[in-house]
This record gives C-alpha cells, structure tokens and sequence, in this order.
C-alpha cells in the first residue's frame, strides 16, 4: 500500500508562491493517479487539481486554472502543486490522494490519502 506525506505548506502574504510536496512510500507511483484537495474549516473538501499516471493529462479547479500548476517527479516517487498568485480563499488543509490509473475529481474515488498540510494566506 502506497503511503503518502505532504509538505510545504506554511502562512503566505497574498500574490506570493508556496511549493507543496507530496512523496510517496513503501510502492511506487508509476501507475497512480494523483491528484490535490482542499479542504477550510466548515467547507467539504474540494478537487484542485489532478495529474494523469504518466503525466500527460492534467486537470484544475476554474479557482485555480492559471494560477497552479501539478507535476510528478518518478524518480522521486513526488508529486508536486506550484502555487503562485496565492489568495486568502487558498487558505485550507491541503491534501494529495492516489488511485491506481485514471484521475478523477472525485475525492470518493481516491482510497489513498496523505495527513495534509496548511497553507494560509493572509496579510
């Protein structure tokens, strides 16, 4: 079973970047899906964006098209979220989830899940 731990959240000014990184352990990702939800205090948990097993098809929320950008490393068994132009609505517990194959922005098809990380953006 793949186990997933994020990292590099943190509290932002508005309009700066945060890198979050989500790496994968005890199996490979090669064959995963992966994709990033959020999720602020008294809101459901919400798709921001997705990445294909092989990295060709990415997918983003209309919130954050344009403003994000997913990529996947194999070699390091990471997958990324470049965050720019951040808003204080970004501000939420941000996490990466896994399915084997196809992506999807339903988070009830990811069985796989990391424990999140804080991304707060305020002045």
């Amino acid at each position: 079973q793949v186990e997933l731990v994020e990292s590099g959240g943190g509290l932002v000014h508005p309009g700066e970047s945060l890198r979050l990184s989500c790496v994968a352990s005890r199996r490979a990702l090669s064959t995963y899906a992966m994709a990033w939800f959020r999720q602020s205090p008294g809101n459901e948990r919400e798709f921001v964006s997705s990445i294909s097993w092989n990295g060709g098809v990415n997918k983003y929320a209309d919130s954050v098209e344009g403003r994000f950008t997913i990529s996947r490393d194999s070699a390091l068994n990471t997958v990324y979220l470049q965050m720019d132009s951040l808003k204080p609505e970004d501000t939420a517990v941000y996490y990466c989830a896994a399915r084997a194959f196809s992506a999807s922005s339903d988070s009830d098809q990811y069985p796989i899940w990391g424990q999140g990380t804080q991304v707060t953006v305020s002045s």
